[in-house]
């Protein structure tokens, strides 16, 4: 009876431990929390513009992973997917192709919880930030998914610009609806006054040219579009450029040339050429670069994976060769230290023409505008001359 005794009271002890054991587990496993920081404040961000007087830098965009105490979640992996805003159909942006789609998606350890990139915004309105946060250990924090919102405003000068020319061809519009409403005779054999046939002569040309100069460029975007392909062909996923120094080797591979629009493969590795193994103490920064005019697209510092590996794809938004740079340097805590050594490549980037129902939208917005301004010149002309005969009468 006393070793039932004893037998039950071990197992209820054994138990309890347990239990305990579970609860503490559980209060040790935190839900980590995702802040984002930019650089410049989100006030000061402006989209991508390509005549800037002065270079433009990307927007620095930092994703801290934090616990309930605000420390940083430690031994972490995040995954950032950047979306571009979503299509508007009445009114288009710089980069119309871009609208809706990725601009950037890569994987990167974070040590210290934290993720540090640089973008290059192209166009207005509001960017989606999808955040994956997960543990490199288990049972170290709750994996959790997040989804940010970025709001990118309008330059100022765009704005001026479209108003300026929202009223010139208010103007025209004006004009020609008061020179139309005048008293007017019409010559023996013609079906409208002189004036009226000028106007409309006008009008017509300018119609014929604006189409003309559209479709004319877009033909020739689509044109310098095939020449790529056939230049270039299909992408080449496999291709690869390999820097060799100092013990170690560092490749870069990927696409070698991508569309506007769509996303191209990239990847670093670093490799022990005498143990042919993974170089995982080595810090990687990646930088790319738009090469007809030199500013930076994207950027990132960090460490590679175990297989000694950075993975990324990236979007190229302005339709120009661009060059990807990677530079290996030792990191601050390795017993490995060597002389920094970069590898580099160019990717040719295919531009693509503005949608047909964009250049339409937009032509159609222009001649609604000097539509409306013809009416009320036509009114306002008719009104005069009413008030003009009224006072005529009087005398």
């Amino acid at each position: 009876m006393l070793k039932f005794h004893s037998s039950a009271l071990i197992s209820t002890i054994c138990l309890m431990g347990i239990v305990f054991g579970a609860r503490t587990g559980l209060s040790q496993t935190v839900q980590p929390v995702v802040r984002l920081t930019t650089k410049p404040t989100l006030s000061k961000i402006l989209p991508f513009e390509a005549e800037a007087a002065s270079r433009q830098l990307p927007v620095q965009l930092i994703l801290e992973a934090v616990d309930e105490s605000d420390k940083p979640i430690e031994n972490a992996r995040i995954h950032l997917q950047i979306l571009a805003p979503p299509q508007n159909p009445w009114v288009t942006t710089d980069f119309p192709k871009v609208e809706g789609t990725k601009l950037l998606d890569i994987k990167a350890v974070a040590p210290k919880g934290e993720l540090n990139v640089q973008q290059m915004l192209p166009i207005r309105g509001t960017y989606q930030l999808r955040v994956a946060v997960t543990p490199n250990a288990t049972h170290t924090f709750i994996p959790i998914q997040k989804t940010l919102t970025l709001s990118v405003s309008e330059n100022w000068v765009k704005y001026r610009n479209f108003g300026f020319l929202v009223a010139i061809l208010f103007a025209v519009g004006l004009v020609g609806g008061w020179i139309i409403g005048g008293k007017q005779s019409i010559p023996a054999g013609e079906i409208a006054p002189q004036r009226v046939r000028l106007l409309l002569s006008g009008a017509v040309a300018i119609a014929i040219a604006a189409l003309l100069i559209v479709n004319i460029s877009a033909e020739l975007a689509e044109s310098g579009v095939s020449t790529s392909h056939t230049v270039q062909g299909k992408p080449q996923a496999g291709s690869r450029a390999v820097v060799q120094s100092q013990g170690l080797e560092l490749r870069l591979l990927g696409d070698t040339n991508t569309t506007v629009g769509k996303i191209a493969n990239l990847q670093a590795e670093a490799i022990d050429t005498q143990t042919h193994q993974p170089a995982t103490d080595v810090i990687l920064n990646v930088k790319t670069t738009q090469l007809e005019h030199e500013w930076v697209v994207f950027a990132y510092q960090g460490i590679p994976d175990a297989t000694g590996k950075l993975t990324w794809q990236q979007q190229f938004f302005d339709g120009a060769p661009h060059k990807v740079e990677v530079e290996v340097a030792p990191h601050s805590n390795a017993i490995r230290k060597f002389h920094p050594f970069r590898v580099k490549r160019e990717i040719e980037v295919e531009g693509v023409a503005p949608p047909l129902s964009a250049r339409l939208t937009t032509l159609a917005l222009f001649a609604s505008i000097i539509a409306i301004g013809l009416v009320i010149g036509l009114r306002q002309k008719y009104r005069w001359g009413l008030r003009r005969m009224d006072t005529d009468r009087k005398l």
